[in-house]
């Protein structure tokens, strides 16, 4: 959606830096100027501030989870109904035979 934004002011940016280069007071300084200041630097700065949350996820996704501590059951651990086990299904100590 934001990208039909972005076109259409780059189209405004343009025709203004085209006025103001064929301008009888204008000149082609003038017209790469408004260019520069009115199309690029702003939309660069949108387009940063718009893939911001897609540099998080993707940043978190590369993260490694950090280590648990030493001793600390993992997530889930010893409880038989986490979601991968069915209801009613117990888990056995290690080493140790039902």
């Amino acid at each position: 959606m934001y990208w039909l934004i972005i076109i259409a002011w780059m189209y405004v940016v343009f025709m203004m830096a085209i006025s103001e280069a064929l301008s009888s007071q204008g000149s082609v300084l003038g017209a790469a100027i408004t260019l520069i200041f009115y199309g690029i630097v702003p939309l660069s700065i949108l387009l940063y501030l718009l893939g911001t949350p897609v540099r998080r996820a993707r940043h978190q996704t590369q993260q490694p989870e950090p280590p648990s501590k030493a001793g600390a059951p993992s997530k889930g651990a010893g409880t038989p109904d986490c979601g991968s086990e069915a209801p009613g299904h117990t888990i056995t100590p290690e080493g140790k035979e039902p």
